[in-house]
């Protein structure tokens, strides 16, 4: 994996539950990592399976190997919130590719 591509950051969040005022149970993300990725293109393939039934934006960013990430993690990308589908490792801990899509507003 060449470091000039690695032209993104993102920032992978993981979620936690912490209690409110009120000792209500709530969702809180937390920094995982920061990192740098290289952005994806969507094949061909993957544009047509997914063109005609969704409105979702799907991203693939390539980064290097970390330990621990997760589908129940996220990426924030240019402030906005990606929800991680799959994780694919690339090579012997070389790196990985998060495929995405983008959390409703």
């Amino acid at each position: 994996m060449k470091s000039g591509k690695l032209t993104e950051t993102i920032r992978i969040e993981r979620a936690t539950e912490a209690l409110n005022e009120y000792g209500t149970p709530e969702t809180a993300w937390t920094r995982f990592a920061t990192i740098r990725a290289e952005r994806i293109d969507a094949t061909t393939e993957e544009f047509m399976r997914g063109f005609g039934a969704s409105d979702e934006q799907a991203v693939v960013f390539r980064v290097r190997f970390i330990e621990g990430v997760s589908n129940a993690d996220r990426v924030i990308w240019q402030g906005e919130a990606f929800n991680i589908q799959q994780v694919t490792p690339i090579g012997r801990r070389k790196g990985l590719d998060l495929r995405c899509v983008r959390v409703a507003a």
